[in-house]
């Protein structure tokens, strides 16, 4: 603060926005992911006891699968045939510089099914269905139908944001699933078709190098990262402020957001894997 007669310092306007800064950004990160991961604990709490004790909300589970399979389901389709042809066509290129063509449908395929099916569903239902997510229960918090809930000893986890995570949970195994197919498919026709390849040399290659552990790493993948989205999508839209322009500022953080944590995620997990299960040659 300046007084009067007294000529700022830039030594102390430099002190300011450093304070400022940390109070903007990596202070207010530590507390978003805090609450997320509070928000997360609370709500799977919830989904286990409403689902042991017989009182979990099945109707606005049906209706959000429902909302979320139409929403994300033809752009995901949409994405999952270019990624499994883009996969083999550069999978193709290389195994031909190593003369080892006969891999490429073991390269590709394995490479949708361990990262290609997992991330493209989560970046889908990050951007339709987090954001949608986001919007609804920021529209509520904003015009404080959250806060009218709580006013009448309704929580608020457990009506808004359990049958949302359960419900991107399920989607998103269905969703992972589709893309596993489409993208092993559109690779297998662009390779037999495009490229000349052997049908049979496509499978058996990939047949041989797959394991049942790959697609259970991807189902848990397909999981967790759903769950990401809707905690996120939750806690964005939980904590709105600033009315309308509030409600598009935390659409977009909770766009943002996602994808980097997915990101995070995926690799954490692509280790982890690596390290406790390491593949032996064949």
């Amino acid at each position: 603060m300046v007084t009067s007669g007294q000529l700022p310092s830039p030594v102390g306007d430099i002190t300011e926005w450093t304070k400022g800064y940390a109070r903007r950004h990596p202070i207010a990160a530590l507390e978003t992911v805090g609450s997320q991961c509070i928000l997360g604990l609370q709500a799977i709490k919830w989904l286990v006891l409403d689902i042991v004790r017989w009182r979990f909300p099945l109707g606005e589970f049906v209706e959000q699968a429902a909302f979320m399979a139409s929403t994300a389901m033809l752009p995901t389709m949409c994405v999952a045939i270019p990624i499994g042809v883009t996969l083999q066509i550069q999978f193709a290129l290389l195994a031909g510089q190593v003369g080892a063509t006969s891999l490429a449908g073991a390269a590709s395929g394995l490479a949708v099914i361990r990262q290609g099916a997992p991330l493209v569903a989560a970046l889908l239902m990050a951007s339709a269905v987090g954001s949608a997510i986001c919007a609804d229960l920021g529209s509520r918090t904003i015009r404080e139908e959250v806060d009218a809930l709580e006013v009448m000893g309704i929580s608020a986890v457990r009506r808004l944001v359990v049958p949302r995570l359960a419900a991107a949970m399920v989607v998103g195994v269905a969703l992972t699933g589709l893309v596993c197919f489409i993208g092993f498919l559109a690779g297998y026709l662009f390779n037999t078709f495009a490229q000349a390849g052997a049908p049979g040399s496509f499978v058996m290659t990939f047949a041989s190098f797959a394991t049942v552990g790959d697609m259970i790493l991807t189902l848990i993948k397909a999981v967790v990262f759903a769950a990401i989205v809707a905690i996120v999508a939750c806690d964005k839209g939980l904590t709105t402020k600033g009315g309308p322009a509030g409600v598009a500022n935390s659409v977009n953080a909770t766009v943002v957001a996602s994808i980097l944590l997915l990101m995070i995620t995926n690799v954490i997990f692509t280790q982890m894997y690596v390290l406790l299960f390491p593949k032996t040659a064949l």
